[in-house]
């Protein structure tokens, strides 16, 4: 931040940055509920810090349970941490009052991005522009290419692994192209219970912060009977091939999801920036994890180090500087 912005802040306004500084914003002791939006893993320590002090989490940082869930979700009181993403807000709010052993399986909803139907022929084609024109939602640059690419599915995947405690094998990823239905829980007695509503983010973030109250509808209601029809499809894993990777490193489990969810975000922005093409994201993702032994984790400090082990090898597959990621 420069000189001149720093002079025209108000009187006793302090300007504090880092990981730490994050931190210590997440402990204040005047502080109830942390909302976490920080993009990608530099979430992960006020996250960690948030819950260890008892405050109530509302994230919508999904990198943070993908990469650390060891390590969080056994200090999770009930009701202490509450998802953001549209996807695990739906989830969520279908189970409540439900036993976590009675799900059979999640359904996790997806539009399918920009380049639903294509092959990889004309993925290699595609353009960071292209990429960033989602059909159905507005969100940050990262979110969308990762939507585009499925590696946003995926992290989904892992993130229901560790929230909702079902094995990712029963988290199917559903290709929803409307949007309206933004996730499903299967019960062992076959019973489905949907959540539906406006593509709107202003809804999931109203719940986390009313839980277990319910607002009035901060964007215009729908009127179901002028809604079109609600189709379903299935991901193609074999084309975008991110999906599978995350799904991969969620099955091998210790540190492997940080490194995949690292070698991702220095993917994903040069992409962003045009120095690689759209499938070098999935072979770069590929080739770390292959490079990658995973251990058990044990502490945030190591998987820092995991993460900047994973980038510094990304950076050399793409043949990209420091300052990328």
């Amino acid at each position: 931040m420069s000189d001149s912005i720093l002079a025209e802040l108000p009187q006793g306004c302090e300007v504090h940055a880092d990981h730490q500084s994050l931190a210590e914003l997440a402990t204040l002791p005047e502080v109830d509920c942390v909302v976490s939006a920080v993009v990608g893993f530099a979430g992960i320590r006020a996250g960690y810090t948030a819950l260890s002090a008892g405050k109530v989490l509302a994230y919508a940082n999904k990198e943070t349970i993908v990469v650390a869930g060891d390590l969080l979700m056994p200090l999770v009181r009930p009701g202490q941490l509450i998802p953001v993403d549209s996807e695990h807000s739906a989830i969520y709010q279908c189970i409540v009052g439900h036993r976590t052993s009675d799900v059979h399986a999640l359904w996790l909803t997806c539009s399918g991005g920009p380049f639903y139907g294509m092959d990889r022929a004309a993925l290699s084609k595609v353009t960071a522009a292209d990429a960033l024109a989602h059909p159905t939602w507005s969100m940050g640059p990262k979110i969308t290419v990762d939507s585009a690419s499925l590696m946003n599915k995926g992290l989904e995947v892992l993130e229901a692994y560790h929230l909702f405690e079902v094995p990712i094998d029963r988290v199917n990823v559903l290709v929803q192209r409307q949007s309206r239905i933004h996730s499903m829980v299967e019960f062992a007695d076959g019973a489905t219970i949907a959540q539906l509503g406006p593509s709107d983010m202003r809804i999931p973030i109203q719940y986390a912060l009313s839980y277990p109250e319910r607002w009035e509808a901060p964007v215009p209601r729908i009127d179901y009977c002028d809604e079109p029809e609600i189709s379903f499809g299935r991901a193609d894993e074999e084309t975008f091939g991110c999906l599978a990777l995350a799904k991969e490193a969620g099955h091998i489990g210790g540190t492997m999801p940080c490194a995949m969810n690292a070698a991702n975000e220095v993917a994903n922005k040069a992409f962003r920036l045009g120095l690689c093409g759209f499938l070098d994201i999935e072979g770069t993702v590929r080739r770390v994890m292959n490079n990658t032994d995973s251990v058990p984790v044990e502490s945030v400090e190591q998987l820092m180090e995991t993460d900047e082990r994973a980038r510094e090898q990304a950076r050399k597959i793409l043949g990209v500087g420091e300052g990328m990621a």
